[in-house]
C-alpha cells in the first residue's frame, strides 16, 4: 500500500486555508468545521507516517492513540475542535436555531488557532514544512 501520509497532511493544510477563508466571509460555522477537519486530517497523517491505521473523527482520541508524547494542552484544544464536528453542520445539533447562529468570531478564531497548533505539532513530527 502506498504511503499517503503526505497527501493527508497537504489536505489538512488546505482545509485550514478554507477555515480562514470561511472566517473572512463570516461563515463561522464552516470555519469551525473546516478547522476541525484540518486537525483531524493532520493527526491521521501522523498516524499513517508511523505506519498506523487511524479511524474515527475524535481528534483528542486520535492524539492519545499516538505512540509518541503529546502535550496535554494540545489534547484539550483538540476537545474544543471535536465539539465542532457535528453541530456546526446540522440544525438539530443545538436545542434551537440554525448552526450559523451559534458560531462567531470567537469560536472561529479559536478553531483556527487550535487547528494551526495541531498542524504545527504534526508537521514537526513528520518533518514537514
Amino acid at each position: 500500500m502506498p504511503d499517503r501520509a503526505k497527501d493527508w497532511f497537504q489536505q489538512a493544510k488546505r482545509d485550514l486555508e478554507q477555515a480562514k477563508s470561511s472566517r473572512a466571509e463570516e461563515r463561522h460555522e464552516w470555519a469551525c468545521f473546516a478547522a476541525q477537519q484540518a486537525a483531524e486530517k493532520a493527526v491521521k497523517a501522523l498516524h499513517l507516517s508511523l505506519s498506523q491505521e487511524a479511524w474515527g473523527h475524535i481528534i483528542a482520541r486520535l492524539l492519545k492513540e499516538l505512540p509518541i508524547a503529546v502535550p496535554e494542552e494540545l489534547i484539550d484544544k483538540a476537545k474544543v475542535l471535536d465539539a465542532f464536528y457535528i453541530p456546526t453542520r446540522y440544525a438539530n445539533g443545538h436545542p434551537e436555531g440554525a448552526p450559523f447562529e451559534h458560531y462567531g468570531l470567537l469560536q472561529s478564531a479559536d478553531g483556527i488557532k487550535y487547528a494551526s497548533e495541531i498542524i504545527e505539532f504534526v508537521g514537526a513530527q513528520m518533518a514537514e514544512p
